[in-house]
């Protein structure tokens, strides 16, 4: 099989860079273009000296035809409204499309739905395989404890993180609700102050904790009458996300057309 041509959005960003760094080291996979906003600085430049690798013999353009015409797939960590225009593209052109962007809302998930009526679409939270079997266990856990327990979900992220609570909290949420079987928006309490009262019952509460540079943290705590369990992921580096993206991007290949997670990926669909 040849290798698998990836384009990564965004390619000058943090995270567009530890992609880039991630497929130029894979064997099965080929850096075939990369793409950057309108008058970007750094358009021209070769992304293998963006990550500090030799030079890749490919250059940040910020021509969206060029970039999607060279590519089988394309991974993405940008920002909601960027990305359903990057998804329409991507569906016209017959790419694959992978995106760990956070914070999109129902309107912008049902987008990206419609492009994945024309190809393999792969939209996470968070694209670490710890994380995605956390949300595997979060469900099972809360199904057997039932509303017994309560269940609170706290994440800490770095000083300048724009959403709160973090995508990956909020799926954590919708895993604990979906194995109660509700849906999580009739059941989250995502701020408190002043005068709350008593905790109602089955209810999922969120705390998001902002500071210094910590990448994520995430923890979902089951509270009962007597003892507490907690389940606990912590990231110390940022590349397990793009080593996610690309495991993504290389298992879309062949799928048919169809709206992905990680889950699908990792084989953890029930």
């Amino acid at each position: 099989m040849s290798e698998l041509r990836i384009g990564v959005i965004g390619a000058a960003g943090r995270m567009g860079r530890m992609v880039s760094g991630v497929v130029i080291a894979s064997p099965d996979c080929v850096l075939a273009a990369a793409l950057e906003q309108p008058d970007s600085p750094y358009a021209g430049h070769d992304v293998g000296h963006l990550v500090g690798a030799n030079a890749a013999a490919v250059w940040i353009t910020d021509d969206p035809d060029a970039f999607f015409g060279a590519c089988d797939a394309v991974i993405e960590f940008t920002l909601p409204q960027v990305t359903v225009g990057h998804a329409a593209l991507a569906a016209q052109a017959g790419c694959i499309f992978i995106s760990g962007t956070t914070g999109l809302d129902a309107g912008q998930q049902d987008e990206l739905r419609a492009a994945a009526e024309r190809v393999p679409v792969v939209w996470a939270p968070n694209m670490s395989a710890g994380v995605n079997l956390l949300f595997a266990v979060t469900r099972r856990v809360a199904a057997a404890l039932g509303e017994d327990f309560d269940i609170e979900i706290v994440e800490m992220h770095h000083r300048d993180k724009i959403d709160a609570p973090s995508g990956t909290a909020l799926g954590l949420g919708r895993a604990a609700a979906a194995g109660r079987g509700v849906a999580l928006e009739e059941v989250q309490i995502l701020s408190r102050e002043g005068d709350t009262g008593a905790r109602a019952r089955g209810r999922i509460g969120f705390a998001a904790l902002r500071g210094g540079d910590v990448i994520g943290d995430h923890s979902v705590i089951f509270a009962g009458d007597g003892e507490r369990l907690e389940l606990t992921h912590r990231a110390s580096r940022r590349d397990n996300y793009a080593q996610g993206a690309v495991r993504a991007a290389l298992w879309a290949r062949g799928q048919e057309p169809g709206f992905y997670g990680m889950n699908d990926v990792l084989g953890l669909t029930d």
